[in-house]
């Protein structure tokens, strides 16, 4: 008998080929070089993100399915990627510097980064759950190894194996998940998965919720909503600060983009049902991040709970459930990226000028010290929270206004509510940095090249979100394709 395969696409898939072609290369060229040298990888790796991205925009606009709908490549899914590989560039950029001068190993740093992106982009492409599986899988291993890649340090080796243990445990839920729903129905597609006609037996639904509540367990996890929030502090502040940075935005957005798909278009049918669901973990997961975030004195620990409080915000669309949500929530999370990790290369530049230090200490007087960080610094903190006319302003406002549209007003209030909370945490380290002054030693900060490009790109992303987002970002009521 003769095998049938399906028909595949390439072009569709010539972004994921990419940057697996350059995570390989990279891997491979790394032992031919000279210890000293191997920081080099790091051009190859920014190169293959850049080469990945310009292949994205050649085929923007697509819309289909490859590898007999396991595959999809839509406006969705080409959106989120284009938030992955702008956040690994802007990782890749802040980390040059670093790796460069403690000698780490380069050429399994960033071939890690790449293979982790490489996962995240087949989350946001998944047809089938099994192929957001995998993809979950590559991109999991590979944040393992890198939370604990500083391996002369104690943090960053718990930090690693906290988020072992716990992701491991979350993956748990998700394979139970899976196995549920294919038991209810006999398929694992997306795009039929929940369909009532496929019911197999007379207990088939009951199956089926308790399969998708799996699933929602072990993706709050990975976005870290409450209450499967308690590894992010630890494994924040543990973990290297441009691993961290990386942690906070990418694979958030790859989580998101698989609840998106899975629970507001697989789930549509049931969308009034978990409407009070998603409700009561958007307004737990928004109070428990910035009210823990108040009481932090160290600043990747506040940044930590900061993201929980935005894991909160961004689960406002499933409330909404509609195509605005959708749209609403990709933006977000691309101004996220780019908010985020830029004051993560803020807090990196200050740790190696404080030898480490990442408390509140060590950003004294720095605004007076530094006056280019200080402004920075003090950019990113508004954007967070959402002060016009920052790109954290524009993304909160059209994800209130989509929950607005949609009739609930109370829950867009709340959310206003808990910006307000925000405020007081992030305007702290305005106040820190420009307000109070230091009797310690002046260090001077140096700005190594990359890093300084990666924050021009950080505060042009800011302010181009800001005031020009429906000419950046495609608002479109078809964002969300089957």
């Amino acid at each position: 008998m003769e095998l049938q395969f399906p028909n595949i696409n390439y072009t569709a898939i010539l972004p994921e080929i990419i940057i697996g072609a350059f995570a390989l290369l990279v891997m491979l060229i790394a032992p031919f070089i000279s210890r000293e040298k191997r920081w080099l990888t790091g051009h190859v790796a920014w190169i293959g993100v850049i080469a990945a991205a310009a292949s994205l925009f050649s085929i923007w606009g697509t819309n289909t399915a490859t590898f007999a709908g396991l595959y999809l490549v839509d406006s969705f899914s080409l959106m989120f990627k284009a938030v992955f590989l702008l956040g690994t560039l802007l990782v890749i950029f802040m980390s040059d510097n670093f790796i460069r001068s403690r000698l780490w190993p380069a050429g399994e740093f960033y071939s890690l980064l790449l293979f982790a992106t490489l996962g995240m982009m087949m989350m946001s492409s998944a047809g089938d759950l099994i192929v957001f599986f995998i993809g979950l899988e590559v991109m999991s291993v590979c944040l393992y190894v890198l939370a604990g890649f500083h391996r002369e340090d104690h943090k960053s080796n718990e930090a690693s194996i906290k988020y072992f243990l716990l992701g491991a445990f979350a993956t748990g839920f998700i394979v139970f998940g899976l196995a549920f729903v294919y038991g209810a129905l006999g398929t694992t597609s997306i795009a039929t998965v929940f369909s009532q006609e496929l019911f197999k037996f007379d207990n088939s639904h009951f199956y089926l919720m308790f399969g998708g509540a799996m699933l929602l367990i072990g993706l709050g996890f990975k976005i870290a909503s409450f209450p499967f929030h308690m590894w992010v502090p630890d494994v924040y502040h543990g973990a290297p600060t441009m691993v961290t940075a990386f942690m906070s935005a990418g694979p958030k957005a790859a989580a998101i983009s698989v609840l998106l798909r899975v629970f507001l278009y697989a789930f549509s049918e049931y969308s009034i049902q978990l409407v009070p669901i998603f409700w009561a973990l958007s307004i737990l997961t928004m109070f428990t991040g910035n009210i823990f975030a108040i009481a932090q004195s160290n600043v990747k620990r506040m940044l930590a709970y900061s993201s929980i409080a935005h894991a909160g915000y961004v689960m406002i669309a499933f409330s909404a459930a509609s195509p605005e949500a959708v749209s609403a929530a990709a933006f977000y999370m691309l101004a996220y990226t780019v908010m985020n990790i830029g004051a993560f290369m803020v807090v990196l530049t200050v740790e190696a000028k404080e030898d480490g230090d990442t408390d509140f200490t060590g950003f004294t007087g720095l605004g007076r010290r530094h006056p280019i960080l200080g402004a920075v610094m003090t950019l990113f903190m508004i954007s967070l929270a959402g002060i016009p006319p920052t790109a954290g302003f524009a993304a909160k406002f059209y994800l209130f206004k989509a929950a607005i549209m949609q009739g609930h007003v109370l829950l867009a209030v709340i959310a206003v509510i808990n910006s307000l909370i925000s405020v007081y945490y992030y305007l702290r380290i305005v106040v820190v940095m420009f307000m109070i002054d230091t009797e310690s030693e002046y260090k001077p900060v140096s700005y190594p090249a990359f890093l300084y490009v990666g924050l021009v790109v950080a505060v042009m992303g800011v302010f181009a979100l800001g005031l020009f987002p429906n000419v950046i970002f495609p608002f479109s009521a078809a964002f969300l394709t089957p």
